[in-house]
């Protein structure tokens, strides 16, 4: 689906983006997405703690 867009095509669908939601609202969008991801990399890290620490207490 996504092998077919050519570079035009991307810039245009990146202008509309822009045009919608404006440069900051962007930017803050990316950065509460980095986030997101960040808190969902540390829970699974969390999860595989806690899992060495069951299997070390059995």
């Amino acid at each position: 689906m996504f092998g077919q867009l050519g570079t035009t095509e991307l810039i245009i669908v990146m202008v509309i983006v822009i045009l919608m939601f404006g440069v900051g609202r962007i930017g803050r969008i990316a950065g509460e997405l980095g986030t997101g991801v960040r808190s969902f990399k540390e829970g699974l890290q969390g999860i595989a703690e806690n899992e060495v620490e069951l299997e070390e207490t059995k």
